[in-house]
């Protein structure tokens, strides 16, 4: 990479910092309990609205994995997200009625907390569908993963987005506050992905699955990124650039071996498609708030209305970790 292009990434990832700066005198803190995170405590950033479905699972999950404290943005929910979350003593809230994409989908929100709060701590960034699974998570928890990273001296942890789905019409299966999504959605797409090398980023860009299979059909190159670097140990030189898809400085997205081996990587199980997407999507769409015009809730309410059936013939069911890892959707490395 030459000087101008380091001078650039540079420049931009000063612009992203200034960015989060300004756009954190749009947060309104509801209840604030930084005070209580641990030097070594993991912590979870979150941006979400009109979650109060789902958020007791998600809370239960990463609380067994291992996460000491949860940092929140809530935009502007009216179904009592706002009041659950403030409940809880291991969840610092803020809140804001500004605009999602003017935010650039949350990032500014997100960028700002982790300056703030995230220095020095492995901070794991998931939407409240997004559930990450990495090597031998069934018998080791987070800190076991972020120790052996430090003694990696590895600064970040990729998971490829892995959407599940139900077999069967998804309005046929409700989901209830508290449960498992992937009692439901149980299914994934095993093969049909392709990845390309970002040369000016340095990540992989992975895209396929069942969105590209289904609802991106016409236009595959549209289908969205499922490459993510969510697992981060944060420093205040650092930034998101689009969602955690990708983040500077560019070190941090070469999660991968180019040299022949495998650098241990993990899942984001993405249980997008329970029976709330059609609500969801109606309620996205009359926003206007999504990335592109909101061409994925577009898809969704054209392709989900008349009952589609995510699942096919050649669906895979969900077993564990290591089910994944056989199919190389995620690897171990050399993490014994």
């Amino acid at each position: 990479m030459g000087f101008k292009t380091q001078l650039k990434l540079r420049a931009r990832r000063q612009v992203k910092l200034m960015r989060a700066l300004r756009k954190s005198l749009e947060l309104r803190t509801r209840v604030n309990r930084t005070d209580r995170i641990r030097p070594n405590d993991v912590l979870c950033f979150t941006t979400l609205r009109n979650e109060h479905l789902r958020l007791p699972y998600f809370l239960e999950y990463y609380r067994k994995m291992g996460v000491g404290h949860f940092l929140m943005v809530d935009n502007g929910s009216d179904d009592g997200t706002a009041e659950y979350l403030e409940k809880q003593r291991d969840v610092s809230l803020w809140t804001t009625q500004a605009s999602y994409k003017g935010s650039c989908f949350g990032v500014d929100w997100l960028n700002h907390l982790q300056w703030r709060y995230g220095a020095d701590h492995w901070c794991l960034v998931a939407d409240v569908d997004e559930f990450l699974l990495y090597p031998y998570a069934d018998t080791r928890p987070l800190q076991a993963l972020t120790d052996w990273l430090d003694s990696q001296g590895r600064k970040s942890f990729s998971a490829m987005l892995l959407d599940m789905y139900p077999k069967g019409p998804i309005a046929a299966q409700p989901y209830s506050a508290g449960q498992n999504p992937f009692e439901i959605a149980r299914w994934f797409d095993a093969a049909n992905y392709s990845l390309k090398q970002n040369p000016l980023m340095g990540n992989l860009w992975i895209q396929g699955g069942v969105r590209q299979r289904l609802f991106m059909a016409d236009s595959p190159e549209q289908a969205p990124a499922l490459n993510k670097v969510p697992l981060v140990r944060w420093s205040r030189k650092y930034a998101y650039v689009s969602s955690s898809h990708m983040a500077l400085p560019r070190g941090l997205n070469r999660v991968y071996d180019d040299t022949g081996g495998e650098q241990a990587s993990g899942v984001l199980l993405h249980a997008k498609f329970l029976d709330t997407i059609m609500d969801k999507a109606n309620e996205e769409l009359q926003r206007g708030q999504h990335y592109a015009d909101s061409r994925e809730y577009r898809a969704y309410d054209l392709t989900l209305r008349d009952g589609q059936n995510l699942w096919c013939e050649h669906s895979t069911e969900y077993i564990n970790w290591r089910q994944l890892e056989i199919l190389g959707l995620m690897s171990k490395g050399d993490w014994a």
